[in-house]
């Protein structure tokens, strides 16, 4: 995946995590920083889309994560989004696993839509989408499963959950949300180790990064509706947050208080 996605028509916003303001130098995230104002086209660059593909053929432990998101596959899954497809790799990885599947690509980076449509130009099976997830998804149909690697990081705080609310929406009763993440680490300390592992300084990390905690991430999609929520696998800053869709409607958490555990900051 690997891309994510920043309007620039929004101008330029401030990236923060949850310890940033404590420590704004020590920075987060996967190749990337948390205190820093970035503008918003950022992946409209070919020399920033590149750098990211580059960094993320070393991720450590990558193929992991990845083996335990196709794990939370269902066996019958016949449509699958990829949002933030970045160059692929995810949703071929899914439609190999997932043969009779149907999958739609979606991604905004002019390098990242060149790479999909390279990898599946010939294949009859698969859509490739020029969107932005800063924007509300377009209306696609509806998917079975629904699935994300290292691009819902990218995003504001806010539009994290929004764009939850929508996954949910978009997903047939009984479908599930795979998200290969990049998230916030307790604190500075781990972030510093986090680094270490990835053979990086605060200085490479990626500036449009905006990392968020497990925690409250799990907790917004059960507020949602999603069942079975959970972190599936993690090492380190990568995370796999995982929910499911109830074959009948359930009624919905009442969303915690702004600044609350779980709430919006």
């Amino acid at each position: 995946m690997l891309a994510a996605v920043l309007a620039c028509r929004r101008g330029a916003r401030l990236s923060a995590g949850r310890w940033a303001d404590k420590d704004r130098s020590s920075c987060a995230h996967f190749p990337f920083i948390t205190a820093t104002v970035v503008p918003m086209n950022e992946w409209q660059s070919v020399e920033h889309a590149s750098a990211y593909l580059h960094r993320a053929e070393r991720v450590p432990h990558r193929s992991a994560g990845e083996a335990a998101l196709l794990e939370e596959i269902p066996l019958s899954a016949h449509r699958v989004l990829d949002l933030g497809s970045g160059d692929g790799r995810l949703l071929e990885l899914v439609l190999r696993a997932r043969p009779q599947a149907r999958g739609v690509a979606l991604d905004f980076s002019p390098l990242m839509l060149e790479r999909l449509r390279a990898r599946f130009g010939s294949a009859s099976t698969v859509d490739v989408v020029d969107h932005n997830l800063d924007d509300s998804l377009p209306f696609l149909g509806t998917f079975d499963v629904v699935v994300s690697s290292f691009a819902i990081h990218h995003l504001e705080h806010e539009r994290k959950r929004e764009l939850y609310e929508e996954i949910w929406a978009l997903l047939e009763p009984g479908g599930v949300f795979c998200n290969l993440e990049h998230v916030a680490s307790p604190s500075p300390y781990a972030h510093e180790r986090f680094l270490e592992a990835m053979g990086i300084t605060a200085r490479e990390e990626d500036p449009s990064n905006k990392l968020l905690e497990v925690q409250r991430q799990l907790e917004w999609l059960r507020q949602i509706g999603f069942m079975d929520v959970d972190c599936y696998w993690k090492w380190r800053e990568l995370a796999l947050l995982v929910g499911r869709k109830p074959q009948t409607p359930a009624a919905k958490q009442s969303p915690a208080p702004v600044g609350a555990v779980g709430g919006l900051t």
